[in-house]
């Protein structure tokens, strides 16, 4: 995580999500990008790494399924987790999200509550992985 709060993009279509999101975790202490569309999502994560991505699945024009795959064959956004928030319920949906690249996958209607502990679990787990295990050194493998 580059700065000394967590730098979160959230990205959707509908704008009371995006300031509900944005709102709940700017109390939670990120520091919040927003994005209405797919298109905005990816240009604002070449701009600012985010450290975490909030993506919502139906957006008009590029969608949060593409954003996802754009996010993960881009090398500065290739480990940063992220997190689908869409509307879409069914396990075939999850899976998709889930195949598409994401990290969790939250369902609308969600607690804002809810979403902020994802969040923070999220980053989290990211920032554990990214620390070098004492003891442990690269072994080649023939």
């Amino acid at each position: 995580m580059g700065s000394a709060r967590p730098l979160v993009l959230v990205a959707d279509d509908d704008e009371d999500i995006r300031e509900l999101v944005s709102f709940r975790l700017a109390r939670s202490g990120y520091e919040i990008l927003t994005a209405c569309d797919g298109e905005e999502a990816l240009a604002v994560a070449a701009k600012a790494t985010p450290d975490i991505a909030i993506i919502d699945v139906a957006m008009p024009g590029l969608d949060g399924l593409a954003v996802t795959r754009a996010l993960r064959a881009a090398p500065a956004t290739a480990t940063t987790p992220i997190l689908l928030l869409t509307a879409r319920a069914q396990d075939a949906d999850v899976e998709t999200g889930l195949a598409a690249g994401a990290d969790d996958y939250v369902v609308k209607p969600f607690s804002p509550e809810d979403l902020a502990s994802r969040v923070a679990s999220l980053l989290h787990i990211a920032f554990a992985a990214s620390l070098p295990v004492p003891g442990l050194r690269a072994v080649a493998l023939r």
